[in-house]
């Protein structure tokens, strides 16, 4: 089952280009605006001269910081890159193989609808997030290469200001962890959207979305409470990976500077994430969304 698998995930990057085209053209325009922003900065050469006589007086926690920011501020830009590209591809899925009559030809080869329906969500959750994480890895290292050569024309040394104090794995690790966990909470949105994409005949994106905007409604007039809208925006914004840490043990106020081995896993509470009732709650219901997907696309006459 391991081969199929493999087999019909390779199948989903070969239909779906934009798996690995999104990341990459936010990547190119990243790396494009570092440029641009670093060519504009240079115009200003007495403010510049202070920044770099400033940045190099930083303590090496201070500098490493620093890089942090700027590492998940480029983050972030896959990040919300990656929830669209996954709302579009789970709804496109299995919608585009009845659109295109292309499921009659699959049905043909020896693959159960189960296996079908499983690589969709395993490349929903796990794939994307694995090929948009290798991207982001590729941008970091662009932007900090094109920083140093732009540090180095100001006199300075990049070596000193970024290299010697750069957090790469630490980075990297946060990022990974933070970038699966994010489609593992919204997984009964994923569920939601293959399923979707399984019984519609035409526009999914409404189909999808109409039913989450009327629910809250529907519940506020009839019933006069807002448990499903609370329950949505829980979903969508209070991931409990950060809840209940507080940003500033980054800081030591005695002495105003930032505390000594400062990690991203500092204000993360995987163990809490974990052991989150919300998050295996959510997985059951994207596993029913998931099997009723299976369902409608193990009967469906699309002959």
């Amino acid at each position: 089952m391991i081969k199929d698998q493999v087999a019909l995930i390779r199948r989903e990057l070969w239909e779906h280009r934009s798996i690995y085209l999104t990341p990459a053209i936010i990547a190119l325009l990243v790396s494009l605006g570092t440029v641009t922003g670093q060519a504009t900065f240079s115009a200003f050469d007495q403010a510049v001269d202070l920044a770099m006589l400033g940045g190099s007086n930083l303590g090496e926690n201070e500098r490493a910081a620093a890089i942090s920011a700027v590492m998940s501020g480029v983050s972030v830009f896959f990040v919300i890159g990656m929830w669209f590209l996954t709302i579009f591809y789970t709804l496109d899925a299995l919608y585009a193989e009845r659109k295109d009559r292309s499921i009659l030809f699959w049905r043909s080869i020896p693959c159960t609808d189960f296996e079908t329906v499983l690589s969709k969500l395993l490349t929903a959750i796990f794939v994307i997030p694995l090929i948009t994480f290798a991207f982001v890895m590729a941008t970091h290292i662009a932007v900090l290469v094109i920083s140093s050569i732009w540090i180095g024309f100001q006199g300075a040394d990049a070596g000193h200001m970024i290299w010697s104090a750069a957090p790469l794995v630490d980075n990297w690790a946060a990022t990974l962890v933070f970038m699966i966990a994010v489609p593992l909470w919204s997984a009964p949105f994923i569920g939601w959207f293959l399923f979707v994409s399984a019984f519609t005949k035409r526009s999914p994106l409404i189909m999808a979305v109409l039913p989450l905007l009327i629910l809250p409604m529907l519940e506020k007039i009839l019933l006069g409470s807002s448990a499903v809208a609370e329950a949505f925006y829980i979903r969508a914004w209070k991931m409990p990976l950060f809840q209940g840490v507080d940003p500033t043990d980054f800081f030591d106020e005695r002495s105003n500077t930032v505390s000594e081995g400062v990690s991203l896993f500092d204000i993360m509470d995987l163990g809490g994430f974990l052991t989150s009732g919300g998050l295996w709650i959510g997985i059951v219901v994207c596993g029913l969304f998931t099997t009723a997907a299976i369902y409608v696309r193990r009967y469906r006459d699309d002959s």
